[in-house]
């Protein structure tokens, strides 16, 4: 029994201990220098990677108050603050656990610039030139007690300093005059070493500082989260021997304060290695710290105009869009910004109207950036195929190059459809980084795409409803579109730019421009994405997806719907992904063949991320009155391809009745963006359909459509393969096409007689070859159009040679490569013959040709007197 009793009181002793020690180890664990930085907004705490600035929050709610002065302290691994409205100071744990400490000595009045030195002594102050130092080294008899309060030699607005281990020295940056100070903390003498370069003509707060182990100085700005660099600023005595330059794209914060170990190395990129030294996936000139370093230029170039901006972000305005895109190729539109109208400032800017008879025009900022000018750049062909009911856009110019744009559309029935991240990520563009910026002291989600042509660009959204029985605006902005309120009106609004500071200044103006017309009473902004997409692409039925997973997550969901083709049904499915809380995660995910996809990954808990893509659809030209399509359907791709073909995915057939013409396209990339095809030298395909078809290589550089090039082919009621060869397709203007800007495909059918036809046309396996054989490679010879008389009269006759029989088609164009005479031709072997009559046709020039499965015939131009 006394054995069982003793035992009975050894176990509850060591229940004790060990409790003892638990609560012990949750309320005392240090930091110990580890390598993040910690930014305090209010009284909730983000980790910070310097080097990429992505941040995730780690604790909400720490204390019940907001925390600032905060300071990492070497003396005891402890993370060290100052609470609101009290006398009281806070020491946080590694695991956010608190003890809080009375200082008598100090002022109730807000604290919020702090620094701990290596000796573990707490400098701390507010606003004015008194500071306080508290003594938080445990060796010492007076450990958490007040050291002494004193002053700077110079009152500075400053809202945190920090710490160089280096040489022991505080270092802070002033709002509005960007200078760097170093401040003796033994005697409180304040140095001015001058405008930080890098920082010249900003008007932020910098809240938020940090130092690395080599005494780099890390400035992050509170309105844009923007983080800049100046390095050895234990070195610097004047701005002529300052080496400052931008490092990486935070988060924006308010009431916040800073907190790093200086002792910790920060991951530098090297510019000119090929290798991501730094472990945020970025190589060298892709990464914002080597901005104006070595090869790598300035990161402030031009940015893309409004006038190709509002592209869909689901499926049902894909193949819209494609259409729009198509008539702009077929009628030779192209923006030219030199012709556009000017905007100017007048005295009805920035005035209120009343009354909702305002128009969109009245939100668009002007001379804000200093541009040279603002050209009225909106596509109005976006009304009636997206939601939109009103589109103003504008484009800012600096001289000849377009730096910031804005598009601003009206919707009547929900937010507008179209975000230029949900798409662009899979189309070759990359997602540098997302987080926050304050504009108004409301955090908004700020992305930094990089195009597909290494141009950056920094984008805003937001978009404002009427409240209150038309007395107020609300402003939302939300990652996800399905965050916004449904059948509202919207006055939506897309902001890029070529800087973080334009857009910062434009949104402020659109926000200040909507607050005058109603005041503004309501935000409601979401967070942004904590793991999300960076870039992606579609290759051989996988979806190659990089994401980047910015707080340790071990897994999201995957949800999607896709479809295999234009007019097959969607799709719908679930999987879980791991990440195993790494950084940077590649994967494929198998989806089989795949025309278009919109899917979200997330963990349940933060904001998710929403992508769509789309590729080049294939499309119907049935503008005409006289055309009806009866039937259009699309399939998948069957076969194997060589690996060096450039592959026009899925197959086509299309029946359809004209009087006039009908025609396919395709484009060959989803944003009607040329592709070149010198490597290539032919298109080979299989079809079948109803007599001739005219193929046309629509290039970017040719305005005319009647001036792109273009060949024949007839069809049989069977299936046959053709191999073109891409030197075969001719322009009624020019010779010797070279193909470095197609942009899409056309098929066309057409009834050259007026009466209604019916057309079909089956397209299988389209791909361009780098080994499709020339005639001569076939062993087989040109056969050549003789005529006579030439300049004919009312008659001519067409002579040509064949070695064997063979079923032909004879084809005449006028000098607009307009199909206007064809003929069906039994050719036997030997000599053969076509009399042409003049019939209706004008004098002029046209051209003859010979269309053979087998040979090859050089056209033969024909004058007409």
């Amino acid at each position: 029994m006394n054995q069982f009793y003793n035992l009975k009181n050894q176990l509850l002793l060591i229940a004790v201990l060990a409790f003892n020690f638990i609560n012990y180890a949750q309320e005392d664990i240090p930091f110990n220098c580890d390598f993040n930085a910690y930014l305090f907004q209010y009284n909730d705490v983000y980790a910070i990677d310097l080097a990429s600035g992505n941040s995730y929050l780690v604790q909400a709610d720490v204390t019940e108050v907001s925390i600032n002065a905060a300071a990492y302290n070497p003396a005891d691994g402890f993370i060290w603050g100052s609470l609101k409205g009290s006398k009281e100071i806070v020491r946080i744990g590694k695991n956010f656990t608190t003890s809080t400490y009375n200082i008598p000595e100090l002022p109730d009045s807000n604290r919020y610039v702090g620094g701990i030195s290596a000796q573990g002594m707490y400098y701390l102050k507010g606003g004015g030139t008194t500071y306080y130092k508290v003594d938080l080294n445990p060796e010492s008899t007076n450990y958490i007690e007040h050291n002494a309060t004193e002053n700077l030699s110079l009152n500075i607005n400053i809202h945190d300093w920090a710490f160089n281990a280096v040489d022991n020295q505080l270092y802070t940056v002033e709002k509005s005059t960007n200078v760097l100070y170093r401040i003796n903390p033994e005697n409180g003498v304040v140095t001015s070493l001058g405008e930080v370069p890098i920082l010249a003509g900003n008007n932020y707060t910098y809240g938020a500082v940090y130092f690395d182990v080599d005494g780099r100085f890390y400035v992050s700005a509170n309105q844009t989260g923007t983080i800049y660099v100046i390095q050895n600023v234990q070195d610097v005595n004047s701005p002529t021997d300052m080496d400052s330059n931008l490092f990486a794209f935070g988060p924006s914060s308010a009431s916040n304060d800073g907190a790093r170990c200086p002792t910790a190395p920060v991951p530098q990129e090297i510019c000119d290695n090929g290798i991501d030294d730094d472990g945020d996936g970025l190589i060298d000139c892709e990464d914002p710290s080597c901005s104006g370093f070595g090869m790598c230029d300035v990161i402030e170039p031009p940015t893309s105009g409004a006038n190709d901006g509002g592209l869909e972000s689901n499926n049902r305005l894909s193949e819209q869009i494609n259409k729009r895109n198509f008539n702009r190729v077929k009628n030779g539109y192209k923006f030219n910004s030199l012709n556009a109208p000017r905007l100017a400032k007048d005295f009805s800017y920035a005035q209120r109207n009343g009354d909702n008879n305002f128009t969109l025009q009245e939100f668009i900022p002007l001379e804000i950036i200093g541009e040279t000018e603002a050209i009225v750049s909106t596509p109005s062909d976006l009304v009636n195929i997206t939601n939109a009911s009103e589109i103003y856009a504008v484009d800012y110019m600096n001289n000849e190059t377009s730096v910031a744009s804005i598009l601003a559309l009206k919707t009547e029935n929900g937010v507008y459809e179209h975000t230029k991240y949900i798409c662009d990520r899979l189309l070759g563009a990359e997602l540098i980084s997302v987080n926050t910026i304050d504009i108004n002291e409301h955090a908004f989600i700020k992305s930094i795409i990089k195009n597909i042509d290494g141009t950056y660009e920094f984008v805003l959204s937001f978009s404002a409803k009427v409240i209150n029985n038309n007395e107020n605006f609300a402003v939302e902005s939300h990652w996800n579109l399905d965050q916004y309120e449904e059948n509202v009106t919207f006055y939506n609004f897309q902001i890029w730019t070529n800087s973080v500071d334009n857009l910062y200044h434009l949104g402020e103006e659109v926000l200040s421009l909507l607050n005058i017309e109603k005041p503004i009473a309501d935000y409601n902004n979401s967070t942004p994405p904590t793991v999300f997409v960076r870039k992606g692409q579609y290759q051989n039925g996988g979806l190659e997806l990089q994401i980047i997973n910015t707080n340790v997550t071990d897994s999201v969901v995957l949800d999607a719907g896709l479809r295999a083709t234009e007019t097959s049904d969607f799709n719908n499915w679930s999987t879980n992904i791991g990440l195993n809380g790494q950084y940077i995660t590649n994967l494929t995910i198998e989806t089989g063949d795949l025309f278009d996809i919109g899917f979200r990954i997330g963990d349940g808990i933060a904001t998710p991320d929403d992508l769509f893509m789309s590729d080049g659809p294939w499309g119907i030209d049935d503008s005409q009155d006289g055309t009806t399509v009866n039937f259009f359907e699309v399939t998948t791709n069957e076969n194997e391809f060589s690996s060096n073909d450039l592959v026009v995915e899925r197959n086509i057939d299309l029946r359809a009745n004209t009087n006039t013409y009908v025609a396919a396209y395709r484009a060959l990339t989803p944003r009607y963006k040329a592709v070149d095809l010198t490597a290539f030298n032919g298109l080979e395909f299989s079809a079948e359909g109803t007599g001739t078809m005219e193929i046309t290589l629509v290039k970017e550089s040719i305005s005319n459509w009647e001036d792109q090039y273009k060949t024949t082919i007839t069809l049989s009621e069977t299936e046959e393969d053709f191999a073109l060869l891409l030197q075969d397709f001719e322009s009624s203007s020019a010779s010797n096409g070279v193909f470095n800007d197609v942009v899409t495909v056309v098929f066309t059918m057409a009834s050259t007689d007026g009466s209604t036809q019916s057309k079909t046309m089956k397209l299988k396996d389209l791909r361009f070859s780098q080994d499709t054989l020339s005639i001569s490679q076939n062993n087989q010879e040109a056969t050549t159009l003789l005529a006579y008389p030439n300049p004919m009269g009312s008659q001519a006759t067409i002579t040509f040679s064949l070695p064997q029989n063979e079923n032909l088609q004879f084809m005449v164009y006028d000098q607009l490569g307009k199909l206007v005479y064809t003929k069906k031709i039994s050719g036997t072997a030997g000599n053969n013959n076509v009399v042409f009559n003049k019939a209706n046709l004008s004098s002029g020039l046209y051209f003859c040709k010979l269309i053979s499965a087998q040979y090859n015939s050089t056209p033969l131009k024909l004058i007409i007197k």
